[in-house]
């Protein structure tokens, strides 16, 4: 299957999902777009001689409004949102519906919406005096971390002193669960039966 993966940081999902790729060999990353040109993420990429792509207004970029066309053009069959901080244009969403999936830092539906990314969820979660969080992968739709749960996985935090703390626990599980479900989908396991969303064994 070959998958497009956004990032906006580091990359460290990304290099979660090269990392499984090399071993289930069922998921081929060939592209990686970046909401900004200097992406650090993109030396991730580099790595693997995987193309980049700039998105947005500036000199050099792809624009929102020509993506579906560059995506379908690489005859991408899933796009990967693995910290990628924009929203995806509606006209994205409806063309590769069921086909674009984001990894959260937290449970869903609490602790998310817009501007809630990174140590933001975090902080929440830590300031809730929650003593689980952690991971959930979800359809993307057109409003921030509102599309249907494919997976989730919980960190016990019950012993937690900051939210730096949350995030080195919830980070770990995010390099699980993110390749697997991408390695499910290639191999047809993700399916939608009675309204709810199913991995197959």
């Amino acid at each position: 299957m070959k998958i497009a993966v956004f990032v906006s940081g580091r990359g460290s999902n990304l290099q979660a999902i090269l990392n499984y790729a090399e071993e289930k060999k069922n998921i081929e990353v060939s592209a990686v777009y970046g909401d900004k040109s200097n992406c650090p993420a993109f030396d991730v990429a580099a790595r693997y001689s995987i193309p980049t792509f700039s998105l947005g207004n500036k000199e050099g970029c792809i624009s929102y409004k020509d993506l579906s066309g560059e995506l379908s053009k690489l005859k991408i069959e899933l796009i990967v949102l693995a910290g990628f901080l924009k929203l995806i244009p509606d006209e994205v969403v409806l063309t590769f519906d069921k086909r674009i999936i984001n990894i959260h830092p937290a449970l869903l539906p609490s602790f998310g919406g817009k501007g809630m990314f990174g140590i933001n969820v975090h902080r929440a979660v830590f300031e809730s005096s929650a003593k689980v969080s952690g991971v959930t992968v979800h359809f993307v739709d057109t409003t921030y971390d509102t599309g249907k749960i494919i997976a989730q996985r919980c960190v016990d935090i019950s012993d937690v002193k900051s939210p730096e703390e949350i995030a080195e626990r919830v980070l770990k599980v995010e390099h699980q669960l993110l390749p697997f479900v991408v390695c499910k989908f290639a191999d047809g396991k993700v399916k939608i039966i009675d309204n709810r969303v199913v991995i197959l064994e």
